[in-house]
């Protein structure tokens, strides 16, 4: 049996467990019955596993004589998003977002599909052992969504214990590409990202003598506009990079000029040339704008770096993602294989890359999650597909699943065979 025939043989079970893990998501730093599912199901295979390690994490380790070492990473927390799918297995599941709201909670962004293509694979793999030779760490990784899951599985020691991987994989759902292919690139494919706090200081007072105020209002909406010019008039338009001010808030009626403003910013970029621009260029602009409106030095508005969500951009070794595209095209035929565009998006999994004190060759590749009828729809009436992180989102279960299923193992047999 090869390995096409053998997902296809698991295919049915694995739409099972994937509906399972649909109907059933649990938030970041909640995982605990879906790590439960997914550790049960490695050592179904007869695969090491530990627990709860960096908070609800997986660890399966796989060995099968000399070789290299591949680490097979999914992650597995949901969002907080009411799911608008109808489908027979949609989410009632609700729980509390960041701010203690009551909310509901959806596998939006493809984590259930990821969990399941780590399951298949170590199904794939375990059965195929007269094929390779070396060894295999499974990671079901938690806590992606708030960028803080990987770093724990690091900080807890995942490569000193586990040994430090020779390469490692990932795979993510992605919209605008039709189920049933895959895409990849070299070098960056998806940005990285920081988070800031501005603290936006002034003088406050009563709103009709604002001339004895000096207004952070007034300061932080300059300061707004002036940070749109570091993306257009600092980087290079063939350099892609973000910044967006997500949350400002100040202020508690319209006749007081408050005392503070305080805005929070998110940095997207594609190396560390750009991480540090943007940092340098956002400190430059709050400092002379507030001295532009007479601040005191005293007063000048404190940027906070938040180092929880610093995150370098996830980059695809050449030589392991032409393994990938030559195991996709081998086992889905080349007209399924597609070179990718980067996003702006970030994934955790970037920290995987030098964790173990050195560079590792590492991939993550986009799995096509939309149906064929909703790519038609794009095509002739440019209606876009629900993309991920919307309460529509929802990937057709079957091909989706075996395209990354087929894609990951097969792509770990050519690394290790």
């Amino acid at each position: 049996m090869n390995l096409t025939q053998l997902v296809r043989t698991e295919l049915d079970d694995l739409v099972r467990i994937y509906k399972h893990l649909h109907a059933n998501p649990e938030l970041s730093r909640e995982e605990v019955k879906s790590s439960k599912l997914v550790a049960d199901q490695l050592e179904e295979c007869g695969i090491s596993v530990t627990r709860n390690f960096g908070g609800y994490g997986v660890v399966g380790i796989l060995e099968n004589g000399d070789g290299p070492t591949v680490m097979v990473r999914g992650d597995m927390d949901a969002l907080p998003i009411t799911e608008e799918t109808g489908l027979d297995y949609a989410s009632s599941v609700r729980g509390k977002d960041p701010s203690g709201n009551d909310t509901g909670v959806m596998h939006a962004c493809g984590h259930d599909v990821h969990m399941t293509t780590l399951v298949g694979t170590a199904r794939v793999l375990s059965k195929f052992k007269e094929s390779w030779s070396g060894k295999i760490i499974f990671v079901g990784q938690p806590a992606e969504e708030s960028m803080s899951g990987a770093r724990a599985m690091i900080e807890q020691g995942l490569f000193g214990k586990f040994g430090t991987p020779d390469y490692c994989l990932a795979t993510h759902v992605i919209t605008k590409l039709e189920a049933g292919n895959i895409m990849v690139k070299s070098g960056p494919i998806m940005a990285g990202t920081y988070q800031l706090k501005i603290t936006v200081r002034g003088v406050g007072g009563h709103g009709a003598i604002p001339q004895e105020c000096i207004d952070p209002v007034v300061l932080a909406a300059r300061i707004v506009t002036s940070l749109q010019t570091i993306v257009s008039r600092e980087f290079s338009p063939l350099d892609p990079a973000v910044v967006t001010v997500g949350s400002i808030h100040g202020g508690t009626r319209a006749n007081i000029i408050p005392g503070e403003v305080v805005m929070e910013v998110t940095a997207r970029f594609c190396n560390s040339e750009g991480h540090d621009r943007i940092f340098d260029s956002v400190k430059r602009i709050c400092k002379y704008e507030a001295l532009s409106m007479g601040l005191p030095e005293e007063l000048l508005p404190i940027v906070e770096f938040d180092d929880e969500s610093d995150l370098p951009a996830t980059t695809n070794d050449s030589g392991l993602a032409d393994i990938v595209r030559k195991a996709a095209a081998e086992h889905l035929g080349a007209e399924k294989v597609h070179e990718a565009e980067m996003v702006m998006g970030s994934e955790d999994f970037s920290l995987f890359r030098t964790a173990g004190g050195m560079e590792t060759p590492s991939c993550l590749f986009f799995t096509g999650a939309t149906s064929a009828e909703e790519m038609t729809l794009f095509y002739e009436k440019g209606i876009n597909p629900p993309s991920i992180h919307n309460s529509k989102f929802y990937p057709p279960p079957e091909p989706t699943i075996k395209t990354a299923v087929t894609t990951m193992a097969g792509t770990v047999l050519r690394i290790l065979s």
